[in-house]
């Protein structure tokens, strides 16, 4: 997924000022805007573009994050002091009105959460240009045992230099580098969504720097940054299938007559012959996703299509609501509504005469793992549920459990880990138990004390993400919804997976107790893979930074235990071998069993 969409995939919300009533100008030419987030402060370049039949179009640009990667915009309207755009491709839209006094479209920025964005016409400042730095600079940064991969990314276009840095460890990318200055071979920047701040000189080559790195309530670090000999172009995984494929692909589009406006797009794969085929629907996980669930690199959706469909099982995937091809609001959406766009693609393939309406079931991944049983629990047309790396655990315990390891991995002490489960312990307590959104951020920032927030390490901006973050809808929901009730409701054939090495959705805690909710299921199957991590690749130690350095998309044991559990209960024996060749039907066990 590109770095502008994880990016401004950023937790942070508003309220929309007072607008005033004084007639705009045209909307056509360039809009600049600044958002105030987390990652830093984020500068937009939006272009309106005027047709001769008065209809409009035009793009947006992220300055910050990716300059001259002009993403189209949709939807482009202006009427009377309003302006209004979409931005599909990131499933991102903007709302706002004419203030005179400021001259300026003032309004809402939305994706995943709203938050303020001003756009004033013209053309941004420039930023200045820094020479000789131009490059992706890697480090590794070691403290108290613990190690982070470091990348900066410099990159001059128009005679402006833009500075962004990844630490992939911590599954943090792009953020913001400010004051990035060079006086001759003194290089210095700050990184105030971290708190970090960076003073080091380069070699007479130019091709590292070695500074300190120093961090808000940690220990200075030596940090040595070697520049890329070169930037590689990325490669197509191995796992991705071919374009000459050994069945049927058809993009498609179905509403949710459930939710007004929402359309959902995506792609069927249909077994070759007749059917009616066994059908699996594949539900994503947290945050807005495309069809192949695309993330670090890899296209895990793609990927399980493709060997499922090879084995006789049609799949559909599609994009999140809101979200690529797909209309609605992911913003305003929370984990039941992501349940009520499967049921509608359930009710899609009932509809298609190539699929067996007695075999469609859901594959959902991390939090797909719970909207599938939220879907499955009231509909008597769903067949099988599998969960891959889905929670069995509280929500609340689940978060507890990714901060302590993200926490250990940057190097904090365990008993400084432990008093900061305390905190947030009681943060997430007070998150669930408050029902109206502003009156959970006010609580939150009333309990969220200047001490309280040096204690869990955490800055200004990083407190007013964590606010916002708890004012949502969807993390309501989440924190209130308990994986054990509603699974203990599901009478149909499950199949529950996790990796060993699973960080986020820790394999031990989360299975033990999805077996414990099934366990009056008389074909339930609950089983722990190893070795893999969250996204079920062959991994070292399963943190997050290995994901995009792992060629494998989805490893062969995962791959093999669900075609092999779906193949034995739903497909029929004559199915089983239509994606596959003559010499290998007998390696893949093509045409045994029923």
């Amino acid at each position: 997924m590109m770095t502008l969409c994880r990016l401004l995939c950023i937790l942070a919300a508003c309220v929309l000022t007072a607008w005033a009533a004084a007639a705009p100008p045209p909307p056509s030419g360039n809009w600049h805007g600044q958002l105030a987030t987390p990652a830093g402060k984020l500068t937009l370049l939006v272009n309106i573009r005027s047709s001769p039949d008065a209809s409009l179009s035009g793009d947006l640009e992220s300055i910050d994050q990716a300059p001259g990667q002009k993403i189209p915009l949709a939807a482009v309207t202006a009427a009377a002091d309003r302006l209004a755009f979409a931005v599909p491709a990131i499933g991102a839209s903007y709302e706002g009105r004419w203030q005179d006094d400021q001259q300026a479209w003032v309004g809402v920025f939305k994706q995943s959460i709203a938050f303020p964005l001003t756009l004033r016409a013209g053309l941004p400042p420039a930023k200045p240009g820094i020479a000789g730095m131009d490059g992706q600079w890697r480090a590794l940064l070691v403290r108290d045992n613990a190690s982070l991969h470091l990348i900066l990314h410099v990159a001059t276009s128009q005679g402006a230099t833009h500075v962004t840095l990844d630490s992939p460890d911590l599954g943090a990318f792009g953020l913001v580098v400010e004051r990035f200055e060079r006086d001759g071979d003194s290089v210095r920047f700050e990184i105030p969504a971290a708190s970090v701040r960076f003073v080091g000189k380069l070699d007479g080559e130019r091709r590292q720097l070695q500074g300190q790195w120093t961090r808000q309530g940690l220990a200075p670090a030596t940090v040595q940054f070697e520049r890329d000999a070169t930037e590689a172009a990325p490669q197509a995984r191995s796992q991705w299938p071919l374009p000459s494929i050994p069945y049927r692909s058809e993009d498609l589009c179905f509403p949710n007559p459930d939710a007004a406006g929402v359309v959902l797009a995506g792609t069927l794969t249909l077994p070759q012959g007749a059917g009616p085929f066994a059908a699996a629907i594949l539900i994503s996980g947290s945050g807005p996703q495309d069809r192949d669930e695309t993330m670090y690199g890899h296209k895990p959706f793609a990927v399980l299509a493709d060997a499922l469909t090879r084995r006789g099982i049609a799949v559909l995937r599609y994009d999140d609501r809101g979200y690529a091809g797909s209309s609605g609001s992911f913003e305003q959406a929370t984990s039941a509504d992501f349940a009520s766009d499967a049921s509608a693609a359930v009710g899609y393939l009932l509809g298609r005469a190539e699929i067996d309406r007695h075999a469609i079931g859901f594959i959902g991944h991390s939090e797909g793992g719970m909207v599938g049983p939220l879907a499955a629990v009231d509909n008597a047309s769903v067949a099988f549920v599998i969960l891959l790396a889905g929670p069995g655990v509280g929500i609340d315990q689940l978060l507890l459990s990714q901060r302590r390891l993200a926490a250990l991995a940057q190097g904090v002490a365990p008993a400084q880990v432990a008093s900061q489960e305390v905190i947030w312990r009681d943060l997430f307590q007070l998150a669930r138990s408050t029902a109206d959104g502003e009156d959970r951020a006010r609580r939150v920032q009333q309990r969220l004390t200047p001490e309280m927030a040096q204690a869990l390490g955490l800055s200004a901006a990083q407190c007013a993400q964590l606010e916002q973050q708890l004012r949502s809808a969807w993390m309501h929901y989440l924190l209130n919804y308990e994986p054990g009730a509603i699974l203990a409701r599901i009478h149909v054939p499950v199949l529950a997976l996790n990796g060993t090495l699973d960080q986020q959705v820790a394999a031990s805690a989360n299975l033990a107790a999805i077996r414990m909710a099934l366990a009056s299921n008389p074909d339930a199957t609950v089983e722990e893979l190893p070795g893999l991590n969250h996204l079920f690749q062959p991994a070292i130690t399963g943190a997050v930074g290995e994901y995009a350095r792992i060629e494998t998309t989805l490893a062969t044991p995962a791959l093999d235990t669900i075609t092999a559990w779906l193949t034995e209960r739903f497909v029929r024996a004559d199915d089983r071998c239509a994606g596959f060749t003559p010499h290998s039907i007998a390696a893949a066990g093509c045409g045994s069993g029923r």
